[in-house]
């Protein structure tokens, strides 16, 4: 097999949570661009459509699945149009997420259930109700979107979210001991741990603040679509075929720096 076809996704069908915005989004136009049919997840239906409009100006494949991650029936709502759509689902990104800010001291427990229920136990979830296919047919690729914030603190002024990191670090935890599980059955599940991008939460930071933000990271830049969809298509795909159990960090260098800043 050439380099090209390691990276190829054609026949293959992929589902990304929050796949109408933002990282999902370019995640979904990545995987389609690499030949994957592509199913989106997420609340805003429009958001959705707009990219299944895009995904199939590719000339793939796509549907739109309104969901609400937190609702257990509909995931499993989810997961039964999924697996009509394309059975099994061949590459499953777990992308939706949510933050909620609050000084530590005084966190409320409806934000930390809140972050939880969708951050931990929706991501279970949906991969509890498509993992079975997948086993079934000895194939599939799992990618799980943590965040830097599961490896490092921060301080009060800069990282209120206690629960946001606490969830990731679980998310990483999970994808180390689904990989063993469901290494002997042919499925490989990985974790990426993305660093700043350039999506709309980072709108508010223009001129010296976004200079100031930049020159912080090694790269002196924040991540670009290409940067999080060639992560992902390589996990995805045959050319990381002996890589499982593994959270790739993109940030740009950010978590190689000491002191973190």
């Amino acid at each position: 097999m050439s380099t090209p076809q390691l990276f190829d996704l054609h026949g293959r069908t992929a589902l990304v949570t929050g796949g109408g915005r933002g990282i999902g989004r370019w995640i979904a136009l990545g995987l389609a661009e690499a030949g994957a049919d592509v199913v989106v997840a997420g609340r805003k239906r429009g958001a959705l459509e707009s990219a299944v409009a895009e995904i199939e100006a590719l000339g793939r494949r796509a549907l739109a699945l309104p969901t609400d991650l937190c609702v257990p029936q509909e995931v499993q709502a989810l997961a039964a149009a999924a697996l009509a759509f394309a059975r099994p689902i061949d590459i499953l990104v777990n992308n939706a997420a949510r933050t909620w800010a609050a000084p530590t001291l005084d966190y409320p427990l409806e934000a930390w259930d809140r972050v939880m229920d969708l951050n931990l136990r929706g991501l279970w979830g949906l991969t509890a109700a498509l993992a079975p296919a997948m086993c079934e047919a000895g194939r599939g690729s799992i990618v799980n979107l943590s965040s830097v914030s599961a490896r490092r603190g921060g301080f009060e002024e800069e990282q209120p979210v206690v629960a946001y990191s606490a969830s990731k670090g679980a998310v990483e935890a999970l994808t180390t001991d689904l990989a063993i599980k469901f290494g002997p059955r042919g499925v490989r599940v990985n974790a990426i741990a993305p660093g700043p991008f350039d999506t709309d939460m980072m709108k508010h930071l223009t001129g010296d603040a976004r200079a100031a933000h930049d020159a912080q990271v090694p790269l002196r830049r924040t991540g670009s679509a290409a940067d999080i969809q060639g992560a992902v298509t390589f996990l995805a795909s045959d050319a990381a075929a002996f890589v499982t159990g593994h959270t790739l960090v993109v940030d740009g260098g950010i978590s190689a720096l000491y002191p973190i800043r």
